[in-house]
């Protein structure tokens, strides 16, 4: 199990090219897979493989990935070019003017240097293979660390939800022998009404006799549970499953125990069952909560 909250860097340089890469990624939880990149405008091109490796590690979450470059001195002079055709017709066209104004205007080479567009930054050849490489292995480290760091989360989440399922399986049990008498509780209780109401229900008043067994057995929830049961026990295997996903499986159980254990209170309305009810859901909206962070 892993939680979606996490964070992983990772440096690696290559002596030989002159070239560095930094990368950092961290996560947060979302519901799909989102995959934001901040790269050097340089390498740009390589952003597809950012994602690949990134969509190799992880299924869910916000990922936010920043990668810096550095060139070492030997290769920032290399970047640099002087625009030979640009600056010689500047020079003419200074020359030009200096005799126009009989040598009254003065010009130098460095002065010339200093427009834009003559000394130019000509970029590393970033299509080189081993600068490829470099970046995909500084990329699957910073992946990994983020990876480790969602499984040491997930761990204490895991640890955190099974102590809650404890808790909610004391409340099914406590649940049970108070859910099997509120049937007779609801009969008397509708009799007693009926009775202080004058109408008493004549015991061969057939039609009345359906009518009440009716809307007793409406109150029944047996089968509300053992779905409940049913789904927990589900929900355990996910806790103890080596899967990376399970983030929405979880949720899905989740919203259907929210489903059965609402039509069991609204049966059991106004019983013994009713704080407990109040209790259970309480703490499966803290479970709720917690299950939001796992991918």
């Amino acid at each position: 199990m892993r939680s979606m909250t996490g964070f992983g860097k990772a440096y690696a340089a290559n002596a030989e090219l002159g070239i560095a890469f930094s990368v950092e990624i961290s996560s947060v939880n979302r519901k799909q897979l989102e995959i934001r990149a901040n790269l050097p405008h340089e390498i740009s091109a390589f952003e597809l493989l950012l994602q690949q490796i990134i969509k190799q590690k992880i299924s869910r979450g916000t990922v936010m990935a920043r990668v810096s470059m550095n060139l070492d001195d030997r290769e920032k002079l290399k970047s640099f070019r002087i625009n030979r055709a640009l600056l010689e017709k500047l020079a003419d066209e200074c020359r030009e003017q200096q005799t126009r104004m009989n040598d009254r205007a003065s010009w130098s080479v460095s002065e010339l240097m200093n427009i834009p567009g003559v000394l130019e930054n000509v970029p590393p050849d970033m299509e080189k293979n081993e600068i490829k490489v470099l970046f995909a292995e500084t990329v699957e480290a910073a992946a990994e660390k983020l990876v480790a760091m969602r499984e040491t989360e997930g761990r204490q989440l895991c640890d955190d939800l099974k102590e809650r399922c404890g808790e909610l399986t004391s409340l099914i049990d406590a649940l049970v022998p108070l859910a099997a008498d509120v049937p007779e509780q609801l009969r008397r209780k509708l009799l007693e009404r009926l009775k202080n109401e004058n109408l008493p229900v004549d015991a061969n008043d057939e039609r009345m006799l359906k009518e009440l067994i009716f809307y007793v057995d409406r109150s029944d929830v047996s089968e509300e549970l053992t779905r409940l049961r049913s789904h927990f026990a589900q929900f355990e295997q996910f806790l103890e499953s080596d899967g990376e996903a399970v983030g929405r499986g979880m949720d899905f159980l989740l919203q259907e125990m929210f489903r059965e254990i609402t039509t069991l209170g609204n049966k059991a309305s106004g019983s013994e069952v009713t704080p407990i009810i109040v209790k259970f859901k309480t703490e499966l909206e803290k479970i709720r909560e917690q299950v939001q962070n796992i991918e």
